[in-house]
């Protein structure tokens, strides 16, 4: 029998640019607070959102710094503009639609309200942050996405941008190519420069 491969894809930096919306959201954080903005989205690059807190408002209540930023976070969704990377939308579409699942740090219906305004495909499948409960770079987002694809770790191709992903994705014993960077980040297989670059490589390996 043959086996059938698989493609596990991240989605802000991967399949969408969404950094000047992550720095927009989190200098209008930080404002909030009266912070620097250049400072907070430094730290925040670097770590989760309640390390962020800790570091920047350690006096602060982190369940209502959360809060407010998911509010800046879904109004940006609604508001700002966002742009898929080349070639993404032509990607998904010719993926075999049981063949393929977004596993995002984020949040599905932010997910969501981005793809349709960008209008990228859906897949049937997203691992987001409330599926799991521990997130990247544990192995457990891509390990929960394999197992309700019904497939075999060995059998998936992750497509990543961030160390904190590739090492998810290895974690979790699968192939890990990165995309989007000037430089593959550690442990990765493979790097292309674009997601463009590797849309006709990922196809082949799908299609076996």
């Amino acid at each position: 029998m043959t086996r059938k491969n698989f493609v596990l894809f991240d989605v802000d930096g991967t399949l969408m640019d969404a950094v000047e919306n992550q720095r927009r959201v989190w200098h209008a954080w930080a404002d909030r607070h009266g912070l620097d903005g250049d400072e907070v989205y430094g730290v925040a690059l670097r770590t989760r959102p309640v390390e962020t807190f800790a570091a920047v408002a350690p006096g602060a209540d982190p369940d209502a710094c959360l809060a407010l930023l998911h509010e800046l976070e879904d109004e940006d969704v609604r508001t700002g503009t966002y742009a898929a990377f080349d070639g993404a939308a032509e990607l998904l579409h010719a993926l075999p639609a049981d063949r393929w699942a977004l596993v995002t740090s984020n949040y599905e219906h932010r997910v969501r309200g981005r793809f349709d305004r960008t209008g990228l495909p859906m897949p049937g499948l997203i691992v987001d942050a409330a599926s799991v409960s521990e997130g990247k770079p544990s192995p457990v987002p891509y390990l929960l996405a394999a197992e309700k694809l019904g497939a075999d770790p060995a059998d998936c191709l992750v497509i990543e941008d961030a160390p904190s992903g590739v090492r998810s994705g290895i974690a979790a014993g699968m192939t890990v190519w990165t995309v989007n960077t000037p430089s593959p980040a550690d442990g990765s297989h493979r790097h292309f420069g674009s997601l463009a670059e590797a849309a006709p490589e990922i196809l082949a390996r799908v299609s076996g």
